[in-house]
């Protein structure tokens, strides 16, 4: 019998007028990840601990786990959450 992983926390810091946050968000919900989104725009001091996390201020951010990934970066999406 297939022991499931559990899925590491995920959160994106994104802002509304971001499309490439749009296509993360919609990627991570068409593969059935839960995530926390967090608009920083609204939120400054998620906003400061994105920019210490990454040291820029580009959005999105995927917080996977402890793992900060800058962009859509799908390959290493798939990889950090097992996505085939």
């Amino acid at each position: 019998m297939a022991v499931e992983k559990k899925q590491p926390r995920v959160i994106v810091f994104s802002t509304p007028s971001c499309p490439w946050c749009r296509k993360t968000k919609m990627y991570l919900k068409q593969n059935k990840i839960k995530f926390k989104d967090i608009d920083v725009s609204k939120d400054m001091s998620a906003a400061r601990d994105m920019v210490r996390m990454t040291g820029q201020q580009g959005v999105p951010v995927v917080l996977i786990g402890n793992r900060p990934i800058v962009g859509f970066n799908k390959p290493l999406i798939n990889k950090l959450l097992g996505i085939k």
